[in-house]
């Protein structure tokens, strides 16, 4: 099925609209460019951070890269590429919010969270849900959430606080932020899946 209009198929993710491969071995190499880029994106845009007072979770870009990876990689390389994060990160990779790695940070639930949420994101844009401003900010949402089903939890549970006092701690000073993030998105990916069409 095409969106309207144009040529682009409505399971496909932005991802899918870079040129194709011509042989296996291309298909196969592009998207390992791919989860590695979206792994990338992510590490580097987890240095943007500015700490919240009373807070161990700093605000970062790292929330908005993982769901813009899963959303335009689509599921299947999000996880990948969310996953790759996570494993070099507790590895030893310094690309954890503010320089850090391993498996001792209280936040290390929101990066565990990252890995559901681009396969949230990413199922949700391979059925077009990126397609319209609505659609995509309930897709950012959704994502959001799925970050916060796992990262506040896992907070309360490094801290040996009740899960009240984490959600004090990492939900509740974020929303207008990751409010702003679902705004802003709503605005760009359905203006790129415009553009793709016009082409």
């Amino acid at each position: 099925m095409a969106i309207a209009g144009t040529s682009i198929p409505t399971r496909a993710v932005l991802a899918d609209l870079l040129p194709a491969a011509t042989t296996r071995l291309g298909a196969q190499a592009r998207d390992l460019a791919l989860v590695a880029g979206g792994a990338v994106l992510t590490g580097v845009a987890a240095q943007l951070s500015v700490n919240v007072p009373g807070s161990p979770v700093p605000v970062t870009g790292q929330t908005f890269a993982a769901l813009l990876v899963g959303t335009a990689l689509g599921a299947r390389r999000g996880v990948a590429s969310l996953a790759l994060y996570l494993l070099a990160g507790l590895a030893g990779l310094p690309w954890f919010a503010e320089g850090t790695s391993g498996w001792a940070m209280p936040s290390l639930g929101y990066v565990l969270g990252f890995v559901l949420a681009a396969g949230l994101t990413g199922a949700l844009a391979r059925r077009g849900a990126d397609r319209s401003p609505v659609n995509t900010a309930v897709t950012m949402v959704l994502g959001t959430l799925a970050i916060y089903a796992v990262g506040v939890p896992y907070l309360g549970f490094s801290l040996h606080v009740p899960l009240a006092r984490a959600a004090e701690l990492g939900l509740y000073p974020y929303l207008v932020g990751d409010a702003l993030k679902a705004a802003f998105a709503a605005g760009a990916l359905p203006l790129v899946w415009r553009l793709a069409g016009k082409r």
